[in-house]
């Protein structure tokens, strides 16, 4: 185990081939459904959920982990004498940084540091990679604590989806904003600004709006190399992939991810959804 410790939540996109090299803890967010309770990405998987989703009459609910999950964690890789960086779905849009400080409380002896990432999806994957690797080189706890909170200001996410219904149930979105898509084929275009999701645009049919995405991650890198590139969706694989592709032909980059949206994160942006994640290289 490197000196420093990664631990973040169920939220940030990483393939299972890093999770294991790096030795990242992942504490998986909560989906309530009805009566029943699933870990994110634990005890439902996402073709699972949205199949169910399609079909149901009672709509699922999220909850962030407990502060006692945290301490868990936090108390395993104390004990293996590693100091610990919590990196976190933005605390805009879930209470996970605040259980994840409740339980650093509880350990006063522990090192621990906990970064609001301002984001989530593929573009929290792209933080923790870069704390990864700095770790792996024998970063300390400040310097990889430093890292993380630079990868904010160098990376982005955009989002299409098919409605804005999702996010307002789960108040993630106000009200005002939910008309934009309320249109025939009206695809509302998102991000994530100042951690909480923001409308940006609209486009009239999905393929326009994924069109839209590149260009406006275009306009958002002025044409510098990237680092990563990341396409998530939510039940859209074949216009994700799709996605990827074009965004490949178009961007100089040094490395593409491709990943499902999580149950929880699908709860809120719905079937249909398509992200495209990026990191400026320096």
């Amino acid at each position: 185990m490197s000196k420093v410790a990664i631990v973040t939540d169920s939220t940030a996109y990483l393939p299972e081939e890093f999770i294991t090299r790096y030795q990242i803890s992942v504490i998986p967010l909560q989906l309530i459904w009805g009566e029943e309770t699933f870990r994110d990405g634990v005890d439902i998987q996402p073709t699972e959920f949205y199949n169910r989703l399609i079909n149901t009459h009672v709509m699922p609910t999220t909850s962030q982990p407990s502060a006692a999950e945290f301490l868990t964690v936090f108390e395993k890789l104390h004990t293996a004498g590693a100091d610990i960086l919590a990196i976190l779905i933005s605390s805009g849009l879930s209470g996970t940084v605040s259980s994840a400080e409740q339980a650093k409380q509880m350990l006063p002896d522990a090192k621990i540091e906990i970064v609001d990432s301002q984001t989530t999806m593929a573009e929290l994957g792209f933080h923790i990679l870069e704390v990864a690797r700095a770790a792996e080189e024998g970063a300390d706890l400040a310097t990889c604590k430093a890292i993380a909170e630079h990868a904010r200001e160098l990376s982005g996410v955009v989002f299409a989806v098919d409605t804005l219904e999702f996010l307002h149930r789960g108040g993630r979105i106000g009200g005002g904003k939910r008309f934009l898509g309320t249109m025939l084929n009206i695809k509302p275009i998102l991000n994530l600004k100042d951690g909480r999701i923001d409308a940006v645009e609209q486009a009239r049919t999905r393929s326009k709006a994924q069109a839209r995405l590149i260009e406006l991650v275009q306009e958002r890198t002025e044409g510098k190399p990237l680092r990563y590139i990341g396409v998530s969706h939510s039940d859209a694989p074949e216009e994700a992939a799709a996605l990827l592709q074009r965004a490949q032909e178009s961007m100089q980059v040094a490395q593409s991810l491709f990943t499902d949206l999580s149950p929880v994160i699908g709860t809120h942006v719905g079937p249909g959804t398509v992200a495209l994640a990026y990191m400026i290289a320096e």
